[in-house]
Parts: structure tokens; sequence; C-alpha cells
């Protein structure tokens, strides 16, 4: 498996780095202490056509399928410039992907060519208060009533809430604990029965909320794919935008080393720089270290998935677990580099220490990772 960059790579590379110097840098500070949703933050990355990069090119996108690697690509440069950018271009993904692969020839020319343009907005609801790594855990219910499912139930830690235009949403169909009890469905912001919860503060580059159904209709024609298919569809989606997971741990990492590398070359104490202190100049040898193997992992675990490959399952899970870790654990020496000034909030630094922490809880904590993998590791498959 060839894990160099392409000449098409190069290119990408290029135009995502101009973008991110252009536009997001400037934009990114700004957000900080905004009350409302930053819509038009969104509208940077969408009139760039990044979103585009989430879609098939039948309804509007650049490859004829989705592509894990260009996507890694895309929230690594991204991260380095603005977290939040990164986030909304994932969830932009999770919000999409299920109804790439699972929504009927309506729903995708409905959906897909709209949110290829970012004209609309997704986001993917699974989580709830009580059901969070465990998904066959979740209570919200869809009862089937003729020709519609009624949802009742909440959502909670929900990226996008409040800025999507519509959301996936994982809901109860069945009894038990079977993975087949769970179905799939579409549901548009402005439907009756749907409302927004309380906003939640968690993190500083996402916007994270509630949702609430009571007694929300939904349409038979929104469920994706078939009744029963929720639970497959979840762990479908996850695994493809967990190595972006990782590759925005890698951006955030990336953007943390340079500000210690410069600050190690500038900054003098005792009479000389403090990069020619051992101490200080073996610190930048390892975080650069680790992120070359995080890149390496990510890029390697992108590419399995694109093609197929039967451990696709198994490196997505290693490629999140160890690029987050390894970026939390960078981050925490770049602020240790910088001291005091590390923790001012007239640098970048105790911003990346911040939103470098979510990273290891979304999307399949750390723990949940290491059982993944223990569970591919010994043959008994990632469900």
């Amino acid at each position: 498996m060839d894990l160099s960059y392409s000449a098409e790579d190069d290119t990408l590379i290029g135009r995502l780095d101009a973008f991110a110097r252009g536009k997001l840098l400037a934009g990114d500070i700004a957000l900080e202490g905004r009350d409302e949703p930053p819509r038009d933050f969104c509208e940077l990355i969408a009139n760039a056509g990044w979103f585009r990069y989430l879609v098939p090119k039948a309804q509007g996108g650049v490859f004829d399928d989705v592509c894990c690697y260009p996507a890694c690509l895309i929230r690594e440069r991204f991260a380095m410039a603005s977290s939040f950018a990164s986030a909304v271009f994932g969830v932009q993904g999770l919000g999409s992907f299920p109804i790439v692969r699972a929504g009927s020839d309506a729903l995708r020319r409905r959906y897909l060519p709209a949110m290829a343009a970012g004209e609309r907005l997704g986001a993917f609801a699974v989580t709830e208060r009580e059901a969070g790594s465990d998904v066959l855990g979740i209570q919200t219910e869809a009862k089937r009533r003729g020709d519609h499912y009624v949802l009742n139930g909440a959502k909670a830690f929900i990226s996008n809430a409040g800025l999507a235009d519509s959301y996936v949403v994982i809901a109860r169909t069945g009894e038990g604990r079977s993975p087949r009890s769970l179905s799939a469905f579409v549901v548009d912001a402005e439907t009756p029965g749907f409302r927004l919860g309380r906003a939640m503060e968690i993190i500083a580059f996402d916007v994270l909320g509630e949702l609430v159904f009571e007694d929300c209709a939904v349409p038979e024609a929104n469920r994706l794919g078939r009744e029963g298919d929720g639970f497959a569809l979840t762990m479908e989606t996850l695994n493809l935008y967990r190595p972006t997971v990782g590759a925005h741990a890698v951006g955030l990492a990336e953007a943390a080393f340079e500000a210690a590398r410069v600050w190690a070359v500038g900054r003098e104490q005792f009479g000389r720089p403090i990069g020619k202190f051992q101490s200080i100049g073996f610190k930048l040898a390892d975080m650069a270290s680790e992120i070359a193997a995080a890149r390496l992992m990510v890029y390697r675990a992108a590419k399995a998935r694109d093609e197929e490959a039967p451990e696709a399952v198994l490196w997505a899970s290693m490629a999140k677990l160890y690029a987050t870790e390894a970026a939390q654990r960078v981050i925490d020496e770049a602020v240790q580099i910088h001291g005091g000034w590390g923790l001012s909030k007239e640098l970048p630094l105790e911003r990346y220490y911040r939103e470098v922490r979510a990273l290891r809880v979304y999307e399949g904590t750390s723990e949940i990772q290491k059982l993944i993998i223990a569970n591919q590791l010994l043959g008994k498959g990632a469900d």
C-alpha cells in the first residue's frame, strides 16, 4: 500500500493550505465568544466546494463514491487552522453518508445535492443521556402508524444541533438489545414534534445540543434502508469517519508542534534559546515522531477503508485511538514548552488543549476503540 502523496494529493493540499490561511484562520479566532450559531462560517466551507467531497459525483460530489482518504487530508489541514471547520466538515459527512449508503433514490435526490453545495447542513443523532458507547441502549422510539413513524425520546451531545437542517436519527423500532432493534430516519429540522433542547457547552470548537422528539411524525419514506438496519448503518458510518477524527487530531497536534518549535527557537532563557536545552529538544523530537506515526496510521486506515480491505475496521479504530491519544500528549508538551505563556489566552495553546480533549471521547471513546481492536484481533468482529 503506497502511503506517499500523489501529484493529485499535493495539488489538493496546496488548495487546502491556501484556503486555511486565507479564510479559516481569521474566522476561527473570531468564533471565540460568539453566541449565535456560526452559519456564516459554514458558508465559507460550502462556497469553496469542500462539502462536495462528502457525497458521490452523481449527487454533485467529486468522486464516484465517498472516499475516506481525501476526507482525512481535508480534516488534517482544516484542523491546523480551525478545529471548528474540521468538526463541521466531519459532521456534515456523518449526516450525509447514511443517506448515501441507505437512502432511496428519492431521498438521495432530495438531500445530497443540497448537502454537497452546503445549502443544507446535516447531523448524526445517535447519542442519548443514558446511551453513549452502548448504542443498543438507545431508548428513543419510532412506532409505525400507517405510512408514518412517530418518534418519542431525546438525543444528547449532538453536533450541529441548531445548525443542521436535517438529522439522521437512530431510534428503536424493535424490542430487546438485538442489533435488528434499531432503525435510521431522516428528520427535517422543521418537522412538527421536533425541537431543540438545551445547548450543551462542552467543547470549544463545536455546536452541541439536545434534540427532543414529542410525537414527531416522520414519513416511512424517510427511513434509511429496511427496518432494523439502523445499528449496522451506524457502525458503517462510524468506521468511515473514525480515521478522519484521527486526521483532525494530527492537524491539531501539528499546529501545536509548530507553535512550540517556533517558541523554542525564539524564546531565550539563561542566555540562549530554550531549544538549545536538551530537555526541550528531546520533547520536540518525541512530538515530531508521534505526529509522523499518527499520520501514517490515519492514512493507512483511510486507504484500507477505500480499498475495502478486510482489516479496515481494525485500522480505523487503531488510527482513531493512537492519533487522538498522541495529539493529547503532543499538545500537553507544547503547553509545557511555552511555560506560563502556554496557559495564556494571548496564544492559541490553551485553546488547543481544550479542543483536543474531546477527540478521545466522541465517535467512540479510546476505551471503546481498544475493545474493537481486541475483538478484531481475537476474531470476534467489531460488534
